[in-house]
C-alpha cells in the first residue's frame, strides 16, 4: 500500500494527486462502486477507516474519512492518501482546523466518484436530521449508529423524528439475523401470538426496536425486558399453542423452541462493525421497514 500525505492542501490538489497515485500504481478507478463519506473524529478515526476498509472488500469504494480538528486554528486542509494492493479502492483522510470544519462539504464534494452513489456514515456522533446535514445532503443513503450515543435508546427513539428515506441505524442492522429465524419460526403454523417480550441488556437500542417491529408485524404487545446481556439475548412470543422462544447465552449460538418441537440450535453470532456496514452498502433504496419500526417505537 502507499501512503501520501498532504499538508495545507486542497480539494483539487487532492484529485491531481490520486490520479497521479492510481496511475504510478495501476490501478484504475473503474473498479470503485460508491463513495463512502466517513464523518468522524480522531478518537475513532482507526476503527472506522478500518469497518470501511473491511467493507469495501466486498463493495470496493472510495472512502472519504471527514475528521474535524480544532476550529479555532486558521484554516487549513490535511489530507492522507492511500492506495494500494491490498486496499480496496482509495481511502483519503481528511483533517479540518478552522473555518474549515464548518464546511466540510466544500472539501468533500470535489472528491465524490462521478456517476456512483455516495453513502455517508457517523460512527459516532450524528446530526439530528442526517439528511439535512450538508454531508448527509450528499448521500442517497445515510448510516447512523444509535449504539454511540449517550443514551442509546433515546437516540434510536428519536429517529423517527428526523426520518427522511435513505436513513438507516446499525442497531437496526444487527437484528437482521434475529428478524430472518424469527420469520421462519413465525411462518409455521403456531398460531396467532397474543403477546411476548424481548431480552437485552440495558441501554442496547436494538431490543425495543426490535420488540417495535414484532409488534407491529404481530399486532400484539411486545414488552422489553432486562437481561445480563451481552447485547440482545432472546425473544418470547406466547401463542395459545405455547411459547415461540430464542435463547442465545454465548454471543454466537442461539436455541429455538416452538411447541410440539425439539429445540434446535442455530446460528446467531454478533457481527463486527464491518459487516453490518457492509451489509447496509448492498442495499441503496430506502428501508421502509426501519421506518415503520421506529415510527411504532415511538409512538
Amino acid at each position: 500500500m502507499t501512503s501520501f500525505m498532504l499538508s495545507g492542501t486542497t480539494a483539487s490538489k487532492i484529485s491531481t494527486q490520486l490520479t497521479h497515485l492510481r496511475h504510478q500504481m495501476g490501478a484504475p478507478a473503474i473498479g470503485m462502486v460508491l463513495t463512502l463519506v466517513t464523518v468522524c473524529d480522531e478518537s475513532n478515526q482507526y476503527d472506522a477507516v478500518r469497518a470501511a476498509t473491511d467493507a469495501a472488500r466486498e463493495h470496493p469504494s472510495r472512502i472519504v474519512v471527514v475528521i474535524a480538528r480544532s476550529d479555532d486554528e486558521p484554516s487549513r486542509l490535511d489530507a492522507e492518501l492511500r492506495i494500494g494492493e491490498s486496499t480496496p479502492g482509495e481511502t483519503v483522510l481528511l483533517r479540518l482546523y478552522g473555518e474549515l470544519t464548518r464546511h466540510a462539504e466544500s472539501v468533500v464534494s470535489p472528491l465524490l466518484l462521478p456517476d456512483t452513489p455516495v453513502v455517508a456514515w457517523w460512527p459516532g456522533d450524528c446530526p439530528q436530521v442526517p439528511a439535512k446535514n450538508p454531508i448527509g445532503l450528499l448521500a442517497q443513503r445515510r448510516i447512523t449508529d444509535a449504539r454511540a450515543s449517550a443514551d442509546a435508546v433515546k437516540a434510536i427513539t428519536n429517529r423517527s423524528r428526523g426520518y427522511i428515506p435513505g436513513d438507516t441505524d446499525l442497531a437496526w442492522t444487527r437484528l437482521t439475523p434475529w428478524r430472518s429465524l424469527l420469520a421462519a419460526a413465525l411462518d409455521q403454523p403456531i398460531g396467532e401470538v397474543d403477546s411476548g417480550a424481548v431480552e437485552g441488556v440495558s441501554g442496547d437500542p436494538s431490543p425495543p426496536l426490535l420488540a417495535a417491529w414484532l409488534s407491529e408485524r404481530l399486532g400484539a404487545p411486545i414488552e422489553v425486558a432486562d437481561s445480563a446481556g451481552p447485547g440482545l439475548t432472546g425473544v418470547r412470543l406466547v401463542t395459545a399453542d405455547g411459547e415461540v422462544r430464542v435463547t442465545r447465552t454465548d454471543s454466537r449460538l442461539a436455541t429455538l423452541s416452538r411447541p410440539g418441537q425439539p429445540d434446535r440450535r442455530v446460528a446467531l453470532a454478533r457481527r463486527p462493525t464491518s459487516e453490518l456496514l457492509a451489509e447496509e452498502l448492498r442495499r441503496l433504496d430506502p428501508d421502509e421497514i426501519y421506518a415503520t419500526a421506529i415510527r411504532r417505537l415511538a409512538g
